[in-house]
């Protein structure tokens, strides 16, 4: 009874987290992202982790689980996440010390790269900066 009741809360907490999450959808191939963002008229954001990361997974815990966030970025970006563990990531990218972002033209320029984490608010601060520097 105990283990049958267990599964039921279990359930329901996944539940319940599908329903709140926010889907990404991200890309994980370098080039047909830059592919979708020449066809879509947007910019790339290249986020760049790793499978074993706490300040990767408490980025996208407190930043990019917020759903307004990630809207707001889709319409501007296509979103490309990178695993050095799993992924190709060319060369020119950094691999170590992630988590490491980096925002591009379609073309593949590096429009700015930032290092780390951020709360929700300072990720907004850093979405204007990047906002500035494309103007």
């Amino acid at each position: 009874m105990n283990s049958f009741i267990s599964k039921i809360l279990l359930s329901s907490l996944l539940l319940i987290s599908t329903l709140n999450a926010v889907e990404l959808n991200w890309e994980h191939d370098y080039h047909k992202a830059l592919e979708m963002a020449k066809k879509e008229h947007k910019d790339v954001y290249l986020f760049i982790g790793a499978d074993k990361c706490k300040h990767c997974e408490r980025f996208k815990k407190q930043t990019l689980s917020n759903k307004e966030l990630i809207e707001n970025m889709k319409q501007k970006y296509v979103l490309l996440f990178m695993s050095r563990d799993q992924h190709k990531i060319p060369d020119r990218f950094e691999k170590f010390g992630v988590p490491f972002h980096y925002f591009l033209t379609s073309d593949g320029k590096i429009i700015a790269e930032i290092q780390g984490s951020r709360e929700l608010a300072g990720w907004y601060d850093v979405l204007d900066e990047i906002d500035l520097i494309r103007e």
